[in-house]
């Protein structure tokens, strides 16, 4: 693996340390034991499920574009762009709702979208990338 996006991947493992403590910031959300409304409750919902299968997806693509022989720079911008959505969208959940009792989101609403154009980037750089390599190959 490149080494830089092995760097990438090692603080991204640790980075799942982080994640595994907003799972227990949401069981305190689910039990009652830490105040939240409705809209932030569901909102905390989708952040801690996003951050988790975007991290893992973004693991995928470094593994998967390097494993094809993808070059070193598109097989880095692919993953670096999806694991950039695994900030931008959890961000986007839990800051638009912080507060007292925010009854909708805030301006931060707009990570999320950016965190989905960030995604799609990403996806699409390692897919090309990935079938590019695959084609090369067969010839």
């Amino acid at each position: 693996m490149d080494p830089v996006l092995t760097v990438v991947a090692g603080v991204t493992v640790l980075t799942v340390v982080g994640i595994a403590f907003g799972g227990t910031f949401m069981l305190r959300i689910v039990t009652g034991s830490r105040g939240a409304n409705a809209l932030q409750k569901t909102m905390f919902r989708a952040g801690h499920a996003h951050a988790g299968v975007l991290v893992t997806l973004g693991l995928v693509v470094a593994l998967l574009t390097q494993a094809a022989g993808v070059a070193a720079t598109w097989s880095a911008v692919g993953s670096i762009l999806v694991l950039s959505a695994a900030i931008l969208v959890p961000a986007g959940f839990f800051l638009s709702v912080l507060g007292e009792d925010p009854q909708r989101p805030n301006a931060w609403i707009r990570s999320v979208w950016a965190g989905f154009a960030v995604l799609v980037a990403g996806l699409v750089v390692a897919g090309v990338a990935t079938t590019v390599a695959g084609v090369s190959a067969l010839g």
